[in-house]
């Protein structure tokens, strides 16, 4: 760990030539920043955009039912810290992890002293890990996942992570296969729960409300579709489905969302290369009528545009990458387009699809011809979005479930 910290600080710092917001609270990946600004706390760990999305019901939920204790929420990434701070302003006190050494996590624990952590998903770090237990702060992973590949890579690594789970360490798991696998690298059994997963718990309320602000603002009715969190390589299969749309729908719109900020602009050289007129959403401008694409070269407003949208593919499914969240535009009752990647989620993306909520599409071209089928038939386009939403609330209920966990171990601490 000692020898890696300096390789993840110097790719922070080469980063932050693209996106300054590397190079923020670079103090805090050490360790070092403020204590707490209220004790008691609770300390959640979100590593990205998609965990912080995930975490903000159960946010919700402790500042409601708890509003005595205070709220301390890290990340590992600029996109996540812009997205907590957007989604919890100064309620919640937003930091970055810091490096797994026993230096940077002692620093860390004293300056903040929570009474209880919350990891969500499958983030473990030997030397964080052995630190709660020395000091006995209560450990919680919720909406915790392991894929089989996880599972063989930590007993590769057998040495570094074993005895990593304590007794007092709780497995909050999404699936009873997701529970199983932790139990393989060494979860205790009584301890390790199966609870659902809590991206079903997201209230898209608010998001509706902004999404129809947007568009009637700065597209109002045209056909239009997203393509949120893409990557390199999947831009390119995009725009060839677009066109191919535009030739039987020339109004149709393109919100291409990238998944990362520092691609922005090699995303824009993308469209200037192909010819295609387009309109920056930082801009804040109108699209006009005849351009065919917006790039969101924003952060934050996913959830919004996704609102705004009629159709909504989500990236990092055409290229190897593994998927992204298909419940957010689910939610919102939008017909959902995934590739054929989706390790990140594989259960979400079959239940969807097997409800007939989600596509899966090859390639440009099979998702060019079920955007034409959407946009020539407005009932299937309501139809399959209605069982998309349907899907979620059905599902609803995981924040509840760990919550019950949850509410004991903080009652203890504070007897």
């Amino acid at each position: 760990m000692y020898l890696l910290s300096p390789v993840a600080f110097a790719a922070v710092l080469w980063r932050g030539l693209r996106d300054r917001g590397y190079w923020q609270g670079l103090d805090e990946r050490f360790g070092f920043g403020p204590p707490a600004r209220q004790l008691p706390a609770v300390w959640l760990h979100a590593v990205s955009l998609g965990e912080v999305s995930a975490a903000a019901a159960l946010v919700r939920a402790l500042r409601t039912r708890h509003p005595e204790t205070s709220l301390i929420l890290t990340t590992a990434t600029p996109t996540g810290r812009a997205r907590a701070r957007e989604l919890f302003g100064d309620g919640v006190d937003v930091r970055y992890l810091p490096y797994d050494t026993p230096g940077s996590v002692r620093r860390f624990l004293q300056r903040i002293r929570p009474q209880l952590a919350v990891i969500m998903e499958t983030e473990l770090w030997p030397n964080l890990f052995y630190e709660c237990k020395r000091i006995g702060v209560p450990l919680v992973l919720a909406n915790a996942r392991l894929s089989l590949k996880s599972v063989s890579r930590y007993r590769r690594l057998g040495r570094l992570f074993r005895g990593i789970f304590s007794a007092t360490t709780l497995i909050a798991a999404q699936s009873a296969e997701d529970a199983e696998r932790f139990i393989a690298i060494g979860a205790v059994k009584g301890t390790t729960r199966v609870v659902g997963n809590l991206k079903f718990d997201l209230d898209p309320g608010m998001a509706a409300e902004q999404g129809r602000a947007l568009r009637s603002q700065y597209w109002r009715e045209r056909p239009t579709w997203i393509a949120g969190s893409t990557h390199a390589g999947e831009e390119e299969q995009v725009l060839a489905a677009h066109a191919a749309l535009r030739a039987e729908v020339p109004s149709a719109l393109l919100l291409l969302v990238p998944r990362h900020p520092e691609r922005f602009g090699s995303v824009a050289d993308l469209l200037e290369r192909r010819g295609l007129r387009f309109e920056r959403r930082s801009s804040g401008r109108p699209v006009p009528p005849e351009t065919p694409a917006l790039l969101v070269d924003t952060v934050g407003e996913l959830a919004a545009l996704y609102a705004s949208a009629d159709v909504a593919f989500v990236g990092g499914s055409l290229v190897p990458i593994g998927g992204h969240n298909l419940l957010e535009p689910a939610a919102l009752g939008l017909p959902v387009l995934t590739g054929p990647s989706n390790s990140n989620g594989q259960d979400i993306a079959q239940l969807l699809m097997q409800q007939g909520a989600a596509v899966q599409v090859a390639d440009a071209q099979e998702l060019a011809e079920c955007l034409r089928r959407l946009f020539d038939d407005a009932q299937l386009r309501r139809r399959t979005g209605d069982i998309a939403r349907r899907v979620v609330e059905l599902n609803r209920g995981s924040v509840a479930r760990l919550l019950e966990l949850i509410e004991p171990l903080l009652a203890a601490a504070n007897p």
